[in-house]
């Protein structure tokens, strides 16, 4: 018995260091990629924006600061009250769906605020910057499938679920070493 406990100490403590180690070279592989790429490392330095275009930005971002916060508590709270909905014993679908047409009001109203104050942003940026905004984006996009991808690839391997531990033949419903006595019920 001792034995067993020593043998499952040795195996997780050997899953914990690689999945560690796996960890940090998925790290420093994205590091590397950035770094590689440097527009998605500072997009923003990258645009050279003159010292007029950076007060006309913070201008634009500092008029809809008040409204980006409220609708984000707007938000907070939809979301807070839909999930009280859901917990709630017996949920009345009445009240369910006003309360999803109250989160995707104010999900709308999120990005119709983005979107106009990123329209306003590119009227002050030179056709170059625009350009160079589009080709920073088209970058971003790319590295977010390829980890997108990765992560599917991760998720896909034999024997090992996302975090990266292995499963039982139960499916985590009960221990993977029985006690002694103990018979493994078959799947």
């Amino acid at each position: 018995m001792r034995n067993n406990r020593l043998v499952f100490a040795l195996f997780a403590a050997l899953v914990f260091f690689a999945t560690i180690s796996s960890v940090y070279a998925q790290a420093e592989q994205q590091q590397a990629a950035a770094q590689q790429n440097g527009a998605i490392v500072d997009p923003i330095r990258q645009l050279n924006l003159t010292p007029e275009q950076r007060e006309k930005i913070r201008s634009i971002r500092e008029q809809t600061k008040a409204e980006r916060v409220a609708i984000t508590e707007r938000i907070r709270e939809t979301n807070r009250a839909l999930e009280e909905i859901l917990d709630a014993d017996n949920p009345d679908e009445a009240v369910v769906e006003q309360q999803v047409r109250d989160a995707a009001a104010a999900q709308a109203a999120a990005m119709r605020m983005r979107i106009l104050t990123e329209v306003r942003i590119r009227r002050v940026l030179t056709p170059e910057q625009i350009r160079m905004l589009r080709v920073f984006r088209q970058q971003a996009r790319g590295l977010k499938q390829d980890q997108l991808r990765n992560e599917r690839e991760q998720q896909r391997r034999p024997g090992i679920d996302g975090s990266g531990t292995f499963q039982n033949q139960r499916d985590g419903a009960g221990p993977l070493f029985p006690r002694r006595g103990q018979r493994r019920a078959r799947p």
